[in-house]
């Protein structure tokens, strides 16, 4: 199983006091095995680091023993350039046939963004998931708010030659549409539904199908990215193409009538012959 293939290094929440030196220890234990694996036995390293936040509460509570001077809500002030040192050791090496990817979990207290843990680490790193409480509490599974989620590497890895051509821009509608219908649901919450406009309940329901048939998906589904951008024109064809205002005509032209699947593998779908790569990109997940 996989278990035989784990390095695991722990530290517990209620580990006496002493065991805070520990803590800031652990994850650079870690990623020193893990750069073992990567570049001298030259494997795939995945490694998971959950959770930062108890990190770097460890890291405040030896800075204050310490007598520093505190920065932003006690915390250290050099926390960023400590951060930095765990996760920019992902990566690869020249001349090595390993890699190192990083999947850094943390909690944000009070599901507060600008907090100075979520906001220093997505500073440093090239991507993030963001677990919303509200949609946990709807039944959503994986309850993944897509608004605040980003990633810095996505253009240079979908189009056409990669993935397909109409990728960035479906992405594009998908995100605007999302943001729209959460706007319209919270202005229905104040007016009711009977004082919206045509527009706002076609709205509204993108949203509830955008969160209960693309985002919600079963733990042990398989969906790969074209299948992902089949649905995407399932969802957007609740609206007529002229409210489909970030997409190109081209591209309307030849995705929007189209029913069922594209295939995979055709001219049609601009699939590149190598290799493809499905984030799950938590909380506040960053990659």
């Amino acid at each position: 199983g996989s278990m035989e293939r784990v390095s695991l290094f722990l530290n517990l929440a209620n580990d006496p006091t002493f065991s805070r030196i520990e803590r800031i220890i652990t994850p650079r234990l870690a990623l020193t095995t893990a750069e073992y694996y990567a570049y001298q036995l030259e494997k795939h390293v995945l490694v998971i680091l959950t959770d930062l936040s108890s990190y770097c509460d460890a890291l405040r509570e030896v800075s204050a023993a310490r007598e520093e001077v505190p920065g932003r809500r006690g915390y250290p002030g050099y926390m960023y350039t400590d951060l930095a040192t765990i996760y920019e050791r992902a990566g690869r090496v020249e001349g090595r046939n390993g890699s190192i990817t990083q999947v850094p979990i943390l909690t944000m207290p009070n599901d507060d963004i600008t907090h100075p843990i979520p906001d220093l680490t997505g500073y440093i790193t090239e991507g993030q998931i963001f677990i919303d409480r509200q949609l946990h509490n709807k039944g959503i599974y994986p309850p993944i708010n897509v608004l605040p989620c980003l990633s810095r590497l996505m253009k240079s890895a979908i189009g056409e030659g990669r993935t397909r051509k109409d990728h960035s821009d479906v992405s594009n509608q998908l995100y605007a549409k999302y943001a729209i219908g959460r706007d319209a649901a919270s202005m229905k919450a104040v007016v009711g539904e009977e004082a919206l406009s045509n527009e706002d309940k076609l709205s509204l329901e993108f949203l509830d199908r955008f969160e209960r048939n693309y985002v919600n998906q079963g733990a042990y589904e398989k969906r790969s990215i074209f299948d992902g951008l089949d649905m995407a024109w399932e969802l957007l064809r609740v609206f007529p193409k002229e409210l489909l205002n970030r997409i190109p005509k081209k591209v309307l032209d030849q995705y929007y009538q189209r029913q069922g699947k594209s295939g995979k593998g055709t001219e049609d779908n601009g699939e590149a012959n190598g290799s493809q790569q499905q984030n799950g990109e938590g909380n506040l997940i960053d990659a």
